[in-house]
């Protein structure tokens, strides 16, 4: 009775539904990810605008920048947003550019930044780029990032000065995959 019930059961599952499996489907496989991640930062104390007593008017720093040596990466990006966001804690207003640089260190596309000078209150500026079509390329490109910070006039600062000039920033990133 065993065999037979056995040998039955095997004969249904035998003759179960089944269809043809389309495996040409994986040819119309689009995937759309999304990334965060941080881009840069800085965070300058107000003494270090200031160098054996004298104030220096202009500081200037430059990243490289290699994220798109990844040809995948570079084949995959449809759209990018960067997030910038500088809280100034110093009392003296800056004036800050973010510059993208090409390998011959050809400005490509200029970020400027107005930062007020620190009163009392929370002082945050922030900002998003977006990057898409020909700003895209030009994104792609980038090879190096320069920032220059320019103090702008206002009360004079010695190496006991507080605060700081501090940003921190992220991309965004969109990707299609097919």
């Amino acid at each position: 009775m065993n065999k037979f019930l056995g040998i039955f059961i095997l004969a249904i599952f035998s003759f179960s539904c089944s269809s043809n499996l389309d495996f040409n489907q994986v040819n119309n496989l689009k995937l759309e990810p999304v990334f965060v991640a941080n881009l840069a930062s800085f965070d300058v104390s107000a003494n270090q605008f200031v160098t054996n007593g004298a104030e220096q008017d202009v500081f200037l720093d430059v990243a490289n920048f290699d994220v798109f040596k990844d040809s995948f990466f570079d084949k995959s990006l449809k759209k990018a947003e960067l997030f910038f966001e500088i809280n100034n804690t110093i009392n003296r207003a800056y004036s800050i550019d973010l510059v993208l640089l090409d390998v011959n260190d050809t400005p490509l596309y200029t970020i400027p930044f107005n930062v007020p000078a620190y009163s009392g209150a929370e002082n945050l500026v922030t900002k998003t780029e977006i990057f898409e079509n020909n700003n895209l390329v030009l994104l792609k490109s980038t090879t190096k990032i320069a920032f220059t910070i320019t103090m702008l006039t206002g009360p004079p600062l010695s190496e006991s000065s507080l605060g700081s000039l501090k940003m921190r920033s992220s991309a965004t990133v969109y990707l299609v995959v097919r």
